[in-house]
């Protein structure tokens, strides 16, 4: 299971659809009807003729796995592209007037935030609180990125 992972990813920015419990045939038609790549530790999953698109997950060390997607597919971190993306159901989140969040924030939390941003999908508000700065540097040098 790669589920840290797919949260991982969907926090750095990225469209990742991720389904605990779903049949290697299911799977692979999805990915490929979606273009999708398919992340997996699964060996007997990657030999289908079907999966063309896939990374087979090496590590069982959530860094290392990070660094493995990242470094297949060229991708970067970028500080703008975190949390831009709802952890519950991958939609990207919207801006939202600040007022609209009032009765759904803490009170602290409203009168140090500006902005605010909501998933069109489950509803949940976001703030860019202080942990968005030190991950995004904690990630950069855990991966040896500048």
């Amino acid at each position: 299971m790669l589920g840290t992972l797919a949260k991982w990813l969907i926090l750095l920015g990225h469209d990742v659809a991720y389904f605990p419990r779903i049949e290697d045939p299911e799977l692979v038609q999805m990915a490929r009807r979606e273009g999708r790549t398919i992340l997996t530790r699964d060996r007997r999953l990657v030999q289908r003729r079907d999966a063309k698109d896939h990374i087979l997950i090496e590590s069982q060390n959530l860094r290392d796995q990070i660094r493995q997607v990242l470094e297949e597919r060229r991708l970067r971190i970028r500080k703008d592209s975190l949390f831009r993306r709802c952890i519950k159901c991958n939609r990207r989140t919207l801006a939202v007037a600040r007022t609209s969040v009032r009765a759904e924030v803490p009170p602290f939390v409203y009168r140090m935030k500006r902005r605010f941003t909501r998933c069109p999908g489950c509803r949940q508000v976001f703030w860019r609180a202080t942990h968005v700065d030190r991950m995004f540097q904690d990630l950069r040098a855990r991966l040896g990125r500048p």
